[in-house]
C-alpha cells in the first residue's frame, strides 16, 4: 500500500501545473547579451512594444550589436549602448521607430529605447536601468527587462563616455543560440 501511495503521489505531482517562473522562457523573445563579465538574459516585451522588439531582434540577428560599446553609463541611473559610432549620435541604417509608450515603470533591470528629443526617433540605441527612474515613465519605450545577470550589468564601467568602455561581446536571440 505504501508503494502504491508513493506512485500515486508522483503521478499527481507530475500532473500538477508548473508555476510560471519555473516554465522555460520563450526563446524567440529572449536575448542573450554576453558582456566581458558574463551573460545577461533579457526578456523581450512584444506585448508592450512589438515594433521595437522586432527591430532589436532583426539587428541582433544581423550581428549589429556585437562589439558595440556602452558609451554612456551613469551610476545609479542607466547604461546606454547600441550606437555603432560609440558617440551616442549614431544608429542603424533602418528608419526610426514610432514611439510605443506604456505605463510600464522604469525600474531596475528595465530596458528602454534611447531616442533624441523627438519621441519617434528611436532606432538602435537602448539603455538598461541600474535603479528606478520613474520620471521616464510614459516618455520612453520599454521593450525588455533583464531576468538574469543583472550583476554583470552592474559591473559596466561608468562614464559619459567611459575612459575604457565595455563592449557587448555578442548578442543573440535565444532561439538562434547553439
Amino acid at each position: 500500500m505504501t508503494r502504491f501511495l508513493a506512485v500515486l503521489a508522483l503521478l499527481l505531482f507530475a500532473a500538477a501545473p508548473i508555476p510560471a517562473l519555473a516554465q522555460a522562457a520563450d526563446p524567440e523573445n529572449t536575448l542573450y547579451m554576453d558582456l566581458p563579465y558574463g551573460r545577461v538574459v533579457i526578456k523581450l516585451r512584444p506585448d508592450l512594444a512589438p515594433m521595437h522588439v522586432e527591430r532589436v531582434k532583426e539587428l541582433t540577428r544581423q550581428g549589429f550589436y556585437d562589439g558595440i560599446v556602452f558609451h554612456r553609463v551613469i551610476d545609479g541611473f542607466m547604461a546606454q549602448s547600441g550606437d555603432p559610432t560609440g558617440t551616442g549620435m549614431g544608429g542603424s541604417d533602418k528608419p526610426d521607430l514610432k514611439a510605443e509608450f506604456t505605463d510600464t515603470p522604469f525600474v531596475r533591470g528595465v530596458i528602454g529605447a534611447a531616442r533624441a528629443n523627438d519621441p519617434n526617433s528611436a532606432n538602435s540605441q537602448f539603455f538598461i536601468m541600474f535603479d528606478e527612474g520613474r520620471f521616464l515613465d510614459g516618455k520612453y519605450t520599454v521593450w525588455g527587462e533583464v531576468v538574469e545577470g543583472m550583476e554583470f550589468v552592474d559591473q559596466i564601467k561608468r562614464g559619459e563616455p567611459p575612459a575604457d568602455p565595455d563592449k557587448i561581446v555578442r548578442m543573440q536571440v535565444a532561439a538562434d543560440a547553439g
